[in-house]
């Protein structure tokens, strides 16, 4: 090797060994850098997933009934009010005593009836939450009768439960009596709401509401636009999605006004006994005529010349009760194409249905709640019922309310003619008939499709999807921080061997 190569391989060398620890201290010093960033990153996304207190808006709906008031709160995540918040019910609270019709005489004691369920919500809604809550108040079919019957006794019950839920530290909105209509349709909202039918577009569920003074059944219908009997449709557009809903509201068809009918018929001679086949062998009871007839639904057909009491006892006969219920409905008329009864236009069954609020009470009690079963078996099952002797009922439900327990004979075999005679459920759409309490820990009822409607919380367009969630976000974020620093760290150290490794060339 000549003097010339020695020399410049010793030059090159000595230039590399001195740019090496400068080079190292910048990687080091880029490496360090790319960990921190990373560090940061990670940090920054395990603390934005960390959950936080969920924080909650909240409303109140009074269902005022024929035969009770019922309180009911519900709740929906603060920061999702535009549209977006699952609106869940919280709690629930029966006011003790009659429904707020009853109380006529005395329209004071409706609003003071209400106290303590107005202090089980305030102690169940935050208080900081307490001035911004909406209160409502609905009135079904018993107020609607006593609007018919005296609309200044209505009036004035109305006033004093408006001075009690004035008093309270909530936002009421005011209280008012809902159209047959409206109580119909809202409870097709809360159950297909509930369901989450309305936010998939899939096909809804018919509605069956049955009270103490009326009862609703809804549906949609790909046979009806309204053309036929504009009065049953109401439209609505909810999720971006077109709903034409047949709804129609039987006032006098609950199940107490029903028992009305029938009795009135029974007794329209006026007699001072009374066989019913409705009421179990055994049973007797004095009733008061003047108390019959003190209803819109009945006080036409009061007998003119009629004792002042009259026995019934009953005889336990579910074939002839049957035939006696049939007996308030009216088959013979219908100006439409097809009718369900009274000739009110009802277009084709389509689709499931859920039967709720009396339906379910009255058929879980006589544990006849799968409607799957054959339609023999279930009127099997009512006969049999209705055979059993007054005194071994009393015996075998101690704790049922004696007028419960007396007339659940009447009520079973009226909802089934209702379904099956009145709104034409065949043995087989029978069974598309779920009987339901709760949908997801909520009551099934007008109430929370009332709230919805009120507080906008249905939007009629579908709310635009986010382009991703937040956690979905922060996870990206992390993982790309992760794969920049990898690759960081990844040219650093190729550039650091492609400098220690590169021939130098010798001239």
């Amino acid at each position: 090797m000549s003097p010339r190569h020695g020399k410049l391989w010793t030059s090159d060398n000595r230039e590399m060994k001195e740019a090496s620890p400068g080079y190292r201290t910048v990687t080091i010093f880029v490496a360090g850098i790319a960990v921190i960033a990373l560090v940061a990153l990670v940090t920054v996304g395990v603390l934005q997933n960390k959950p936080l207190p969920q924080k909650y808006k909240y409303g109140i709906v009074m269902d005022a009934g024929s035969s009770h008031t019922a309180l009911y709160i519900y709740q929906w995540p603060a920061e999702k009010d535009n549209n977006t918040g699952r609106v869940t019910q919280t709690d629930s609270c029966r006011v003790d005593g009659p429904g707020i019709s009853s109380y006529a005489s005395n329209p004071r004691g409706a609003g003071e009836s209400l106290g303590e369920c107005m202090l089980k919500a305030r102690q169940a809604v935050p208080s900081s939450r307490h001035g911004e809550t909406p209160l409502y108040l609905g009135a079904t079919a018993g107020m609607r009768l006593l609007n018919i019957e005296n609309a200044s006794a209505s009036d004035a019950v109305f006033q004093a439960v408006e001075a009690a839920l004035h008093s309270s530290p909530f936002s009421f909105r005011g209280a008012r009596i809902l159209s047959g209509q409206e109580e119909g349709a809202f409870g097709w909202v809360t159950v297909n709401y509930l369901d989450d039918r309305l936010t998939q577009g899939q096909e809804t569920t018919g509605a069956l509401d049955l009270g103490g003074a009326s009862t609703q059944i809804s549906f949609v219908s790909a046979r009806f636009d309204g053309t036929e009997s504009p009065d049953n449709l109401m439209t609505f557009r909810l999720y971006g999605n077109d709903y034409n809903l047949y709804t129609h509201s039987y006032l006098c068809y609950g199940k107490d006004q029903a028992l009305r009918k029938m009795l009135a018929l029974q007794t329209a001679s006026g007699p001072t006994s009374l066989s019913d086949p409705c009421f179990h062998p055994g049973y007797i009871r004095t009733r008061d005529y003047s108390e019959l007839y003190a209803s819109p639904c009945v006080a036409r057909s009061k007998p003119q010349a009629s004792p002042r009491n009259f026995t019934l006892k009953g005889t336990g006969d579910f074939d002839s009760c049957r035939t006696a219920v049939k007996k308030i409905f009216d088959f013979s008329k219908c100006n439409f194409s097809r009718c369900s009864f009274n000739g009110v236009f009802q277009p084709e069954l389509q689709g499931s249905f859920g039967a709720f609020s009396a339906y379910y009470f009255v058929l879980d009690f006589l544990n006849l709640t799968d409607t799957s079963a054959p339609m023999e078996t279930i009127k099997d099952k009512l006969r049999e019922y209705c055979a059993t002797p007054w005194a071994d009922m009393q015996r075998q439900h101690p704790s049922t309310k004696v007028k419960y327990l007396a007339e659940y004979c009447f009520s079973g075999t009226y909802i089934l003619t209702l379904l099956t005679e009145g709104y034409n459920f065949t043995a087989d759409t029978f069974k598309e008939i779920t009987i339901i309490r709760k949908i997801k820990g909520s009551d099934a009822g007008w109430t929370l499709g009332y709230m919805l409607n009120l507080t906008n919380m249905i939007p009629a367009e579908a709310p635009d999807a986010p382009p991703l969630p937040h956690a979905g976000y922060v996870s990206i974020m992390v993982l790309t921080g992760l794969l920049l620093g990898v690759l960081l760290l990844f040219i650093t150290y190729t550039l650091s061997k492609t400098q220690c490794s590169n021939p130098h060339k010798i001239v």
